[in-house]
Parts: structure tokens; sequence; C-alpha cells
């Protein structure tokens, strides 16, 4: 099907604004794009930001992807009489159907507390983030325990920084059980296919991904390793208040759902072993974690503040149609909107299973996607 790609910057943007030290959470096996699976000679490694640029701008060269750079689409309307309009920075553009894959991270998200702080300091999200030297002098905030929070919160303490982590519910893993990666259990036990229906409620779509890090080989990191190091561990942040950063009282809580979800890891690897007649590894419980923390501390001497706290979907700032449900995601059926004829999505955090926006399960969709436009059109006078 004739096609154009609409980059607002230069092929794998996205991959170019991390922090020069990223690397993949996930190993480099599970790079399985259609026609751009991984091939180096690391397979249980953990590519580097560069590389991983490299590895998607030679896929795009690999077969001619027709990717226009630099055409930045501002607003997306229906078209009266079918189809669409695209404004964008090199004119107007119409098109009979319309995939916007614009990623999972599209609204750096900060918790509404963030607006006590004094303008002053510096306040920066983690996509603003480059290296600890880049950064003011003085101890380091980081506010968000996920992936990126952990790793920051890592990074920042092995290079000399004093770092306070303001943390939340994230779900935590050993990096590898009996001999293999998690990456490898979450895709044996069917954990990277459960669909949002399998969920408590739609919020559970905006829990954090797995405490880990690719970095060094890839090893464990958790609250109980962030702390072993020097990190200081403390609840919820709830904002400024005569010069003092406060934090909840709920740092046991946090603790405890992550200990939970690893917990339910491990009787998922033990049910699969069990089915495959095949010896269950040694999952040891969680140690003992003291969760006493300080509910406060000087705002004084603090050189910067990093916000980790997630993404929230952003289309309504530039995406003109009523396709959306109250949390901003796409209301659909396997990629095809169910209220806008021609509008599909990809890459979608959670769009089809846990996978849908990981480079392990992003071309299952695109496939699927692919086939649901092919009919659409032929279909469509």
């Amino acid at each position: 099907m004739e096609h154009t790609v609409l980059e607002r910057e230069r092929v794998a943007q996205t991959w170019r604004d991390r922090w020069d030290s990223f690397c993949l959470v996930t190993p480099n096996w599970s790079v399985q794009l259609p026609g751009g699976e991984y091939t180096g000679d690391d397979p249980d490694g953990f590519m580097p930001r560069d590389e991983i640029v490299r590895h998607i701008e030679s896929y795009a060269q690999s077969f001619s992807a027709p990717v226009r750079e630099a055409v930045e689409v501002t607003a997306l309307d229906a078209t009266p009489g079918g189809g669409f309009t695209l404004a964008t920075s090199n004119g107007e553009l119409q098109a009979n159907a319309v995939v916007l894959a614009t990623g999972a991270y599209q609204r750096p998200h900060r918790p509404a507390a963030a607006y006590t702080l004094p303008a002053d300091l510096l306040q920066i999200d983690a996509e603003g983030y480059r290296n600890e030297a880049s950064l003011p002098p003085g101890r380091v905030l980081v506010v968000g325990s996920g992936q990126t929070g952990c790793q920051l919160a890592e990074e920042l303490t092995e290079a000399g920084r004093e770092v306070v982590l303001a943390c939340g519910r994230a779900p935590w893993a050993r990096r590898r059980i009996g001999g293999k990666d998690i990456i490898y259990w979450a895709v044996e036990t069917g954990l990277f296919d459960d669909t949002p229906a399998d969920f408590p409620s739609p919020s559970t779509r905006l829990v954090a991904n797995i405490q880990a890090t690719g970095h060094g080989g890839g090893h464990d990191l958790h609250y109980r390793v962030l702390r072993e190091i020097g990190v200081t561990l403390v609840g919820h942040f709830l904002g400024e208040e005569d010069g003092r950063v406060m934090f909840a009282a709920d740092l046991a809580s946090s603790v405890e759902f992550g200990d939970a979800r690893y917990l339910e890891m491990c009787e998922k690897v033990t049910k699969l072993c069990q089915q495959r007649s095949s010896p269950v590894p040694e999952m040891p419980e969680p140690d003992l974690f003291d969760a006493s923390a300080p509910d406060s501390v000087e705002l004084a001497g603090f050189g910067a503040v990093i916000f980790t706290s997630g993404f929230r979907p952003d289309y309504s700032s530039w995406v003109h149609l009523d396709a959306f449900d109250e949390m901003g995601f796409p209301i659909h059926e396997d990629g095809a909107s169910t209220v806008v004829p021609g509008l599909y999505f990809c890459g979608v955090h959670f769009l089809r299973k846990r996978k849908s926006s990981l480079l392990i399960g992003v071309g299952e969709d695109a496939t699927i996607v692919a086939s649901k436009i092919g009919e659409y059109l032929t279909s469509t006078p």
C-alpha cells in the first residue's frame, strides 16, 4: 500500500533524545521488528543508545522506508466527505487513512505538587537529562521510581551525587532467574501477552515497568539495591513547604507492592516449569526491608529535581477527533478506531498487549493494523 511516514525530526528521534548512557532494558534478542531483527553477536547484551539509533536507521534504509524527516504534524482533522486533513510544517496533506504511531511516551507527567517548588531550582523531566555533569552542583531529587528513576538514581550516585529518590508503586524482578533473563520469562509465561482486559482497571496501564537495568550486562536494580549503594529512599513527593521537601509516609506500601509483583512472577515461573516438567529455578523471597524514611528534607543544598513520573497520552493537543477515552487512550479494536473510520494506532502502551509498545511486540500489532487498513481501503469507495 502506498504510504508516507512523517517524522518531526530524524529517524529514531525518540532514541536520540535519551540520556547519554541510556541502553536497552530488554536484551538485544528481543528486538524483533519485521525484517529488522537483531542479528549482532551479542544477543544477550543490551544495546546502548547510539547503537539502537544505528539499528533503526539501517532498518529504515533496508527497505527504503518512505520517511519524510523534519515534517511536524501540527493538526489532524476529518475531511468533509471522508478522509483526513493534516496540517504540517511543510504544508497541508490529505490522506484516506492515518496511523498514529507517536509512541508510548508522549507527554511527561509531573505531579501537581511540582508547582510548589521554587522557580530558581532546576527542574527537568527525564528527557531533559543528559548526564551528571550537566546538572548544577548539589543534591538531586529524583521523583518517580520506575525503570528510568532507578537508573538515573544509580548513575548519579555512582558519579558521587547525593540522591533522594521519591518512590512510588513499581514492580521489580531479579534480572536473571535460573540463568535466564527476566524478559525470557516474561515472554514464556505469557506476561507480555496480557491485555487491558486482564487488568483490574484501566488505570493499571499507568503502572511502571519492571525495575531493572541493562547496564554492565544487566543487573538487579530495585529499592534494596539502591539503598545499599547509598540512595535515600522516601515516600511519594508531596511538595515544598517552609523550605522543606515533604514526602508521604508510604514507602513501606510501595515496597510491599513491588514485592507482591515479584512473588506473582515467581508463581508464573513455577507454574510454567511444572507444566513443562522442567526443574523450578531457585527464586529467593525478598529480603526484609526497613521502610523507615524521612518525611521531609531541607530544600537548601539541592541543585536539581528530575521528574521521572511516567507519561500520559497527548493526542488531544493536535488530533481534533473524538477518538479517545477519558484517560486519553485510543478507543479501538486491534488498533483500528471504533469511533473514526480510517484512523489507526500502533506502538501505543498496552494497545493490544503488554508488549505493544516494545520492540518485541510492535511488529505483531503492525501486521494486524496493516491488514485492517488494506481491508478498509478496499471496501471504501
